[in-house]
C-alpha cells in the first residue's frame, strides 16, 4: 500500500480520535464553538445559485494575500459567487472584517473523507484556488475527482519540505497532480514542483506584493497619537517567546539617552500576555495593556498591544519596527506589511520564511539586519538619533513593496483558461 492510501486509511480509522481532538480544541478556544460543525463538513450557509469559486487560505497571511484576487474575480466575473475557507479562528475573525459583502466564509473541513464529501456535496465548487502550501490529500484529490478545476496560487515549497516530499513520491504525487495549474513565487519553486511531478507550472511572482496596506481604525489612531504626543517610539512586531524580554532590555538601554521613549510590543500570540506583562514588570518596567483598555500615560514604558488584527494601527504609529520571530525564534514575519506603511525595518538573522524578499530588501537598503539583542538596541538608538536615515530606509522599503504589483495581473491572466473551461464568463463577454 502506498503512503497516500495509508494516509487515507488512517484518517478513516482515526476518525473518532480526530473528532475528540477537534472538540478539545473547541474547549480551549482554538475552534469556534458556534461553527464547529463546519469543521466536520456541515455547511453553515446556503450555496448560492450559479457558478462558485472556492478560495482556500489556511492562515492569516495567506488570507490577506488573496484579498486582491477576490476583488479582481468580483470585477472580472461578477456572475460567480465566492466561497473562502480558512482553518483558524484568527483568520476567520480577520476575514469577517475584511471580506467584501456577499463573499461567504466557512471553516475548512478536517481531512477525513466523510467530512470532505459533505463539504463538496453541498458547495459543488467549479474552480478552487489554493494558497501557498497547505496540502490536504483527501480534500484535494476528492475535489479533483468531483470535477473541480484546481489551481495553486503563490506556490511555495521550502527546501526542507521538498527534501521530505522527495523521499515519499507515492504520497505527494497524487496530491500535486490534483492541480490543473500551479503558479509559483519564483523559478526555484517551479523547479521543485516539476521535480515532484507537476506538469503545468509557471512562475508569476509573490501575491504578497499585491496585498493592500493593513487597515487601521482612524479614531483609535488619533487617540493613540494624542496619548503618545512627541515621545520617541519603536515597535517590536509579532514577537515570539523570549523576544518580549529582549524588547524590555532594549527599552531600558534606550531610556538612558532617549527621554520618554515608548516601546510598543505586539506579541504574535496574545494569549501569552499575562506572562509577558509579568516578565516586563519584573524588569522594572511600567506596562499598559491594550486588551484591558489601558491608556498610554507619561509613565508608560511599554505598551503591550495584546490584541489581534491591529498591526496596521501600530505600523502607522511607530517609524522603527523590529520584526519578531527572528531572534529567539526563527523564520520571520512578512516585512512587506510594515514596508507599505512607511516603517524602517530591522530584523534578526533568521528570515528564512521570507528569504527572497528579505535578501532583495537588504540589497535595496530597505531594511537592516541585527545580530543579537545588543545590536538591536544599538541600531534602534541610532535610528532614533537620525530621523533622516530612518526616513531613507522607510522610503526604500515602500518603493520595494510597490515594485511588483503586476503579479496580480499575471495571476488573473493565468487563471482565465480555467474559468473559461467552466463557462464562467468575464464581464465583457457576459
Amino acid at each position: 500500500m502506498s503512503l497516500f492510501y495509508a494516509y487515507r486509511a488512517a484518517t478513516r480509522l482515526l476518525g473518532p480520535a480526530l473528532n475528540l481532538y477537534l472538540n478539545r480544541r473547541k474547549n480551549r478556544g482554538k475552534e469556534d464553538a458556534g461553527r464547529i460543525g463546519e469543521r466536520f463538513g456541515h455547511p453553515g450557509a446556503a450555496r448560492p445559485k450559479g457558478h462558485l469559486v472556492w478560495i482556500h487560505g489556511a492562515s492569516v497571511g495567506e488570507s490577506l494575500s488573496v484579498l486582491p484576487v477576490i476583488d479582481e474575480i468580483r470585477r472580472l466575473y461578477p456572475s460567480a459567487s465566492i466561497l473562502v475557507t480558512t482553518g483558524t479562528v484568527t483568520s476567520a475573525t480577520m476575514m469577517h472584517a475584511r471580506l467584501p459583502k456577499g463573499v461567504i466564509h466557512q471553516f475548512v473541513p478536517i481531512d477525513r473523507q466523510v467530512c470532505v464529501a459533505r463539504f463538496l456535496h453541498h458547495w459543488k465548487p467549479d474552480v478552487a484556488l489554493w494558497l501557498e502550501s497547505d496540502f490536504w490529500p483527501n480534500l484535494l484529490t476528492k475535489a479533483k475527482k468531483a470535477g473541480v478545476s484546481l489551481a495553486l496560487l503563490n506556490g511555495r515549497i521550502s527546501e526542507k519540505s521538498f527534501k521530505g516530499y522527495s523521499r515519499y513520491p507515492s504520497f505527494i504525487r497524487p496530491v500535486i497532480s490534483a492541480f490543473d495549474l500551479i503558479l509559483t513565487q519564483s523559478g526555484d519553486e517551479t523547479t521543485r514542483f516539476e521535480s515532484l511531478g507537476a506538469t503545468s507550472v509557471r512562475a508569476v511572482g509573490n501575491l504578497k506584493f499585491a496585498a493592500p496596506p493593513l487597515p487601521a481604525d482612524e479614531a483609535d489612531l488619533a487617540k493613540l497619537q494624542e496619548q503618545i504626543g512627541h515621545r520617541p517610539v519603536w515597535l517590536a512586531s509579532s514577537t515570539f517567546k523570549g523576544e518580549e524580554h529582549i524588547a524590555g532590555d532594549v527599552h531600558k538601554k534606550l531610556a538612558r539617552d532617549h527621554s520618554g521613549v515608548l516601546t510598543i510590543i505586539v506579541p504574535r500570540h496574545p494569549d501569552r500576555a499575562d506572562d509577558i506583562e509579568a516578565d516586563l514588570v519584573a524588569q522594572g518596567l511600567q506596562v499598559s495593556r491594550r486588551s484591558l483598555g489601558h491608556d498610554i500615560t507619561p509613565g508608560t514604558d511599554v505598551y503591550l498591544a495584546d490584541t489581534m488584527g491591529e498591526l496596521g494601527l501600530f505600523y502607522r504609529i511607530a517609524p522603527i519596527v523590529f520584526m519578531g520571530k527572528t531572534l529567539s525564534a526563527g523564520g520571520g514575519q512578512n516585512p512587506l506589511e510594515p514596508a507599505r506603511l512607511n516603517c524602517a525595518i530591522l530584523h534578526g538573522p533568521d528570515m528564512s520564511n521570507f528569504a527572497a524578499i528579505s535578501t532583495e530588501m537588504l540589497a535595496n537598503g530597505a531594511c537592516r539586519p541585527v545580530t543579537d539583542a545588543d545590536d538591536l538596541a544599538r541600531q534602534v538608538a541610532a535610528l532614533l538619533r537620525d530621523p533622516d536615515s530612518t526616513g531613507k530606509i522607510a522610503k526604500a522599503a515602500l518603493d520595494y513593496a510597490n515594485s511588483k504589483a503586476e503579479v496580480l495581473d499575471r495571476t488573473l491572466d493565468a487563471l482565465r483558461p480555467l474559468f473559461a473551461q467552466k463557462g464562467i464568463k468575464e464581464a465583457r463577454d457576459a
